[in-house]
């Protein structure tokens, strides 16, 4: 394999790592309002995520880190269509890392309400943005010879993009309620149960539709293997909930996600971006990626970097393991 199809896995695989730990982040916070009745049992929800959600970033830090410095033809045409929706997706991210913080400050129900809202509209635009873009980048984008996008920033908007948006918001619901279950114990872990086994195979339908249209658009022989894979794993992982097993209903949503992501992925190359004016005009692999003296440098650096930013976060979930209840919050406590 050589080097540019190389950090062409690496990235999806920081997709990947993305979607999975900020999908059930996204979740839990979409769910708010849904699973916690009242503040005890919000701030059950926000504790699950508490040490973990900032950490969860880091991912899509990294994967647009690393699309900058492996492929800046990619970085170039794909961040400058999409500008005013990363940048959307950028406030929401942080008007959600304020919210969590500044929650707890002020001890007046109007305040905890209206930061919750705070939190549960990112968690709902997030998703949405992230699944918008990645679809619109694989299904192909409006670009000239140039890579240069043509026409406005609403071409972006096409049937599989929104289908990849919903699913993306979808998978996000189901995964973080699952979390939730896993996380939580008595009444919050079975609403959390509840609702993901009853809403589980109708939230499964838009990543359904968006794998089979990447399938018969773009696909391969070959992808109808990890698509499959994912349909089965997440199928059985709704099994496996029903009978109470969260964390092997956990791990095979995880592998779900990674069937869907390798079919993505493979369809997409060997094109970082497919164009949708002309196939001449679609940016291959080989082209956009940097010199060999870079992408070896990078690799250099990842292979160092890597396994110490992968401990350090499972040694963090690790600490943060057990299962958490309304019994453990403290009372509230304000700075005076």
């Amino acid at each position: 394999m050589d080097l540019p199809t190389f950090w062409f896995c690496v990235i999806a695989l920081l997709w990947l790592g993305y979607l999975f730990l900020e999908g059930f982040d996204f979740g839990v916070g979409m769910l708010l309002p849904i699973l916690g009745r009242n503040e005890t049992e919000r701030r059950v929800l926000i504790n699950t995520i508490g040490p973990v959600w900032d950490g969860n970033e880091v991912w899509l830090i990294v994967a647009g880190g690393a699309t900058f410095a492996a492929f800046p033809g990619w970085y170039a045409s794909l961040f400058s269509t999409a500008y005013l929706l990363l940048l959307l997706l950028l406030v929401a991210l942080i008007g959600r890392g304020v919210a969590f913080e500044y929650r707890g400050k002020v001890d007046t129900v109007r305040w905890r309400r209206t930061w919750d809202a705070v939190i549960v509209l990112a968690s709902w635009i997030s998703p949405l943005v992230v699944g918008l873009v990645l679809s619109a980048n694989v299904f192909g984008l409006p670009l000239d010879a140039n890579g240069d996008r043509v026409g406005g920033w609403w071409t972006i908007f096409t049937l599989p993009s929104v289908v990849g948006a919903l699913a993306v918001c979808a998978f996000s619901l189901l995964h973080g309620a699952v979390f939730v279950a896993l996380k939580t114990e008595g009444e919050i872990r079975e609403r959390a149960r509840r609702f993901a086994l009853r809403a589980g195979v109708p939230l499964l339908l838009p990543v359904v539709a968006l794998v089979l249209i990447a399938q018969v658009r773009e696909g391969s022989t070959w992808t109808w293997v990890p698509l499959v894979i994912a349909l089965v794993a997440a199928l059985a992982g709704l099994v496996r909930l029903l009978g109470g097993r969260e964390g092997q209903a956990f791990a095979l949503q995880g592998i779900a996600l990674a069937g869907v992501v390798v079919t993505l992925f493979g369809a997409l190359w060997p094109n970082v971006i497919p164009s949708t004016l002309d196939p001449a005009w679609s940016l291959p692999i080989a082209e956009t990626a940097s010199s060999p003296y870079t992408l070896t440098v990078l690799t250099w650096v990842a292979a160092f970097g890597t396994p110490a930013v992968v401990v350090y976060q499972a040694w963090a979930y690790w600490v943060f393991r057990k299962r958490i209840g309304t019994h453990h919050i403290p009372p509230v406590h304000v700075p005076s």
